[in-house]
């Protein structure tokens, strides 16, 4: 049997650093132990090779051919009295010859024929008792041996002499006795009484050694910034204060290092990744500045993996609850330095998205994200928003969409809605669709070698050369490779955020997930492919038609519905009169209130609806949108009334004959039926917009704008043609400018000027000398309880 390989490993300086007094005490114990114990064993095997040999020396010794001639004259007896042995005369020559030669042989005569043993076994069972004597080792009590440690060699006129030094072996029984004394003397120390400190003496020490500690970390994070080449190395001393054992400053080192190294690694790390040498590159032999450049970047990317493997492993230690055994932090403390880690290890996800590690940070701050912590999730969600808003090519943006699209799987759509809104900030404006054969088909840009011998001559071939080569050299500056894969990623992403989407609204209808998932769809829909967009349009229509969303939520699913149809959808054949209906129905459930937010979700649909719908819109059913918005205007806050009316203007400049409600003469048959809830059907072409006239009294000075160019036709140019800083606005524009959540009046209210003292001071004195005389005449005729209706009509006299 082979002898097992030792395959313990050796404990890297993270572990080492990472391990308590009390645990390199143990080790230690167990090391002297075992060394014991093999020292006992090996005691014992020369023991027992004593008693051996002790043994084999006490037995007698006696000559074999004593023995050997005793039992054959024994053997010759018993056959001559018990058998009758055969006369020589009658034995062949060679038989005779055969058993003499036999007679000669002790152990055919001695051996026992009942025995089936060969012969080779007696010979060595009977053994000299001296030559196994001889056998045995001279030197009983053997030492270990010795390990040498070899040294470098010298060099002589005679050759090269090796040099040797014995290792030097730990005496057991010498540590035990240091131990011991070791004991002892910290029992005599412990039993000395420590100095009592005060506790104003005891902040001071706490701030003096905080001091030490932060010009530690100053000096080392300079050194290493000044000359990261050089100082490579010194980011292992400061990472190894991510472990400071002193409890009183414990806490706040450590987050000093975490934000430190954070920084540092921000400012050293180059702006591509860092790939492992192969083998090959290792072997090959380089310059001086290209091997220390390697050396930099394998010691750069060993502690930035070391770096966020202290940051998990804290943020892993707070959501366990566990303490280490230490305890020089306790658990309410790791919740600040969780905290920290989070926070720097989101700023690595935003700064540096093409550094080594990036999907490995990526992995760590996705499941944050729905952290039951509000802080924690929240630094988590605006990470990933500001990555997507930064990250131009996609790479990033497509690994993190893919984690979240597993989370909310793994989770069973049991997530936060911000995880999922998280999508709605992707750069992604346009991906690859699906195209024809004729345009997959790669297109001949260059001509070949046979068709120029063909069609050109010599001089031709020459300047179609140079001319190819130049619009090479333009392709390249172009990027339109660049341009492709920035495409392909576009594809990819969308692709899965839209299986995201669906798989929820097909498994989770009634998951509080459903408003970031219309939202989505409203956003993405133009890129949805044209294969879906009868079965998502039936969905959609289905879920407002099962009255459990809530007002947003069907908002949500109608603008999704017309940005599908708006964009690819334009070649389908699809009435969403549906839709049309439950907008004009649910309108009225707008109003000064909490609906008051959902007024800029209908400001989108009522755009996509009509401005960009405007062939496929019947003229009742413009007719019937717009009475009903003037209608809405009077119930809502200004800033929904701005908006409100930037879209009746619309209706009134996109549409003819909208004019029809700005004359009091009815037109046709039948009356308006402002309570049914059909556009189409209400004769909406009856009635007039006396909306507009009560707009004009608004409080507000732009809503007074609006109606009065309104009740004008909406001109573009005229009198009532609105200021260019109102008419180039959008009506959602218009809506988010003059919001009020401030709770200050906008545009504010212009402060009156007040009079001019030197004017008027001596009239307004003499006045109130006046009025104070009469007061008191008054109050001493009439009684106090009247002086106050009084004193209102004399100063209202007075100013008159």
């Amino acid at each position: 049997m082979k002898p097992r390989k030792n395959t313990k490993r050796v404990p890297s300086f993270r572990k080492l650093l990472r391990t308590s007094q009390i645990k390199l005490d143990n080790k230690l114990k167990n090391k002297q132990y075992k060394q014991k114990s093999a020292a006992k064993k090996y005691r014992k095997e020369q023991k027992k090779l004593r008693e051996a040999v002790r043994d084999a020396i006490s037995r007698k010794p006696f000559p074999l051919e004593e023995c050997k001639k005793k039992q054959v004259a024994k053997k010759w007896e018993e056959k001559e009295e018990e058998e009758d042995a055969l006369p020589l005369d009658m034995m062949d020559e060679d038989d005779l010859k055969l058993m003499e030669d036999l007679a000669q042989k002790a152990s055919f005569l001695t051996r026992d024929l009942s025995s089936n043993e060969p012969v080779h076994i007696k010979k060595r069972k009977h053994e000299s008792v001296i030559e196994k004597y001889e056998k045995v080792p001279r030197r009983l009590q053997t030492e270990p041996e010795k390990e040498l440690i070899h040294l470098l060699p010298i060099k002589d006129k005679s050759g090269i002499i090796p040099q040797t030094v014995e290792k030097p072996v730990l005496n057991v029984a010498h540590d035990e006795e240091e131990d011991t004394e070791n004991m002892e003397e910290a029992e005599d120390f412990i039993e000395e009484p420590l100095p009592v400190l005060t506790p104003e003496e005891m902040a001071a020490q706490r701030r003096q050694k905080l001091q030490e500690r932060k010009m530690h970390i100053a000096a080392l994070a300079s050194a290493i910034l000044s000359e990261p080449d050089s100082n490579i190395k010194k980011l292992k001393e400061l990472r190894a204060m991510l472990m400071e054992q002193d409890p009183n400053v414990a806490v706040i080192v450590r987050k000093l290092v975490m934000v430190s190294l954070m920084e540092i690694f921000k400012d050293i790390a180059p702006s591509y990744k860092i790939r492992p040498l192969t083998e090959v590159e290792k072997a090959t032999k380089v310059k001086k500045e290209t091997q220390k450049l390697r050396e930099f970047e394998e010691g750069l990317v060993s502690q930035y993996k070391f770096y966020l493997e202290n940051l998990e492993q804290t943020i892993k230690d707070w959501k366990q609850r566990k303490l280490k055994k230490s305890n020089v932090i306790s658990l309410k403390a790791y919740k600040g330095l969780a905290e920290v880690a989070v926070k720097c290890l989101c700023e690595l996800l935003v700064a540096l998205p093409h550094f080594n590690f990036h999907n490995n940070i990526i992995v760590l701050i996705v499941p944050l994200m729905n952290d039951p912590s509000k802080m924690i999730s929240e630094l988590c969600v605006e990470a990933v928003k500001k990555l997507f808003k930064q990250d131009k090519l996609g790479y990033a943006s497509l690994g993190v969409v893919k984690v979240i699209s597993g989370l909310v799987r793994g989770r069973n759509y049991d997530v936060r809605p911000e995880v999922l809104k998280v999508f709605l900030h992707l750069r992604i404006k346009e991906v690859e669709l699906q195209k024809d054969s004729e345009d997959i088909a790669p297109k001949k840009k260059f001509m070949t070698y046979k068709e120029k011998r063909k069609n050109l001559s010599r001089m031709q071939r020459k300047w179609k050369k140079a001319e190819e080569k130049l619009e090479r050299e333009l392709l390249e500056a172009e990027a339109s490779e660049s341009k492709e894969k920035k495409l392909k990623l576009h594809t990819e992403t969308l692709n899965i955020v839209f299986v995201t989407y669906f798989r929820i609204l097909k498994k989770a209808q009634k998951s509080p997930l459903l408003p970031a998932v219309l939202e989505g769809l409203a956003k993405f829909a133009h890129l949805i492919n044209v294969e879906f967009f009868d079965d998502l349009l039936i969905v959609l229509h289905s879920l407002i038609a099962s009255g459990d969303l809530s007002y947003r939520e069907s908002l949500h699913c109608i603008l999704s519905a017309f940005h599908i149809l708006s964009g690819q959808g334009d070649v389908l054949n699809i009435d969403p009169m549906k839709f049309y209906t439950h907008l004009y129905k649910t309108l009225f459930s707008l109003h000064a209130g909490g609906t008051n937010e959902d007024m800029g979700i209908v400001l989108q649909c009522l755009d996509v609806m009509f401005a960009k719908r405007r062939k496929q819109v019947s003229q009742q059913r413009a007719l019937a949108f717009l009475k009903r918005l003037s209608i809405l205007a009077l119930h809502v806050l200004p800033n929904s009334s701005v908006g409100i009316l930037a879209a009746n203007r619309v209706f009134m400049q996109t549409f003819p004959r909208m004019d029809l409600l700005l004359d009091n003469e009815s037109q046709g048959s039948g009356i308006y039926l402002p309570e049914l809830d059909e556009p189409e059907h209400c004769n909406a072409q009856n009635t007039a917009l006396w909306e507009l006239h009560l707009l004009q009294r608004h409080y507000h000075p732009t809503v007074q704008k609006f109606a009065s160019h309104l009740i004008a036709g909406a001109p573009t140019e005229g009198s009532g043609v609105l200021p260019l800083d109102l008419s180039q606005r959008s009506a959602t524009e218009l809506f988010e400018t003059y919001c009020m959540k401030g709770m200050t009046f906008n545009p504010p209210v212009a402060s009156v000027a007040p009079r001019r003292k030197d004017t008027f001071s001596q009239r307004d004195s003499f006045v109130d000398e006046e009025l104070n005389k009469q007061l008191q005449q008054h109050i001493s005729e009439t009684g106090a309880h009247k002086h106050l209706d009084f004193a209102k009509h004399l100063k209202e006299s007075s100013l008159a």
